[in-house]
């Protein structure tokens, strides 16, 4: 009897031994890095959807700022703005490189950056998603409003926030239309769409609290290896997608 009591304690002790040396590989290890581009827009609501499924969000103003990432979040605000600053500071052309060759996530004023034309911009988008988008064509602020939408990805209806959204006036064959407005008042209008390794969104899901979408987006599209997920609200939701 002494004899088990002993090898339980060993077996015991090996377990807690191993669990530690897989917290400590766990804490070691780095985290993966994303950019979130920083120049102007909701970009800190982003960065705490980011933070909170584990991935070091890294702001991105300058093009050294772009180095050693996995992927890049251009979120939401003025797009004219965005192609300015861009312009005066030297970030477009690696930016632009950058969204040719590794993942990116435009929400709003990033689907316009990440589409092929729009009016009224003062340099012409990225071009490397190919739909036509129309700016503000919701209306003003005063008009912004929320709506269910349709994400067969992320397991179905997701909350949209639209704020002086963008619509997607053409959609090419080429890409795959992932969300769209529910109900008789949607009608099925497409608000997201996808084409390889980028996504473009007219809407916030940074605002809504639900992290279903980056955590899609991450994983399945980026191909990011995300921490196991801890204790929480927002880790059971980004698990549940």
């Amino acid at each position: 009897m002494a004899a088990r009591h002993a090898a339980g304690a060993h077996a015991g002790a090996a377990h807690r031994t191993a669990a530690a040396d897989g917290e400590r590989i766990a804490a070691a290890s780095p985290r993966p890095r994303v950019g979130v581009l920083a120049l102007q827009g909701d970009f800190e609501r982003h960065e705490a959807a980011l933070e909170a499924l584990g991935v070091t969000a890294v702001r991105v103003a300058l093009p050294r700022d772009l180095d050693g990432l996995e992927a890049i979040v251009l979120p939401g605000g003025e797009s004219t703005t965005m192609l300015r600053m861009m312009a005066a500071n030297g970030l477009r052309p690696p930016l632009e490189t950058f969204v040719r060759e590794r993942p990116a996530l435009g929400t709003c004023a990033g689907v316009i950056l990440l589409g092929v034309d729009a009016g009224g911009l003062p340099a012409p988008p990225f071009g490397v998603l190919d739909v036509s988008v129309e700016r503000n064509a919701y209306g003003r602020q005063i008009d912004s409003f929320s709506a269910p939408l349709d994400i067969p990805a992320v397991g179905g209806t997701f909350p949209g926030v639209f704020i002086r959204a963008p619509r997607l006036r053409r959609v090419a064959a080429s890409v795959d239309v992932i969300a769209r407005r529910a109900g008789e008042n949607g009608s099925g209008e497409p608000v997201g769409v996808r084409s390889g390794r980028v996504v473009g969104l007219c809407f916030h899901p940074e605002l809504t609290g639900d992290l279903r979408l980056h955590h899609w987006f991450l994983t399945t599209v980026a191909g990011v290896a995300l921490p196991a997920p801890g204790p929480g609200p927002f880790a059971r939701r980004g698990e549940a997608a």
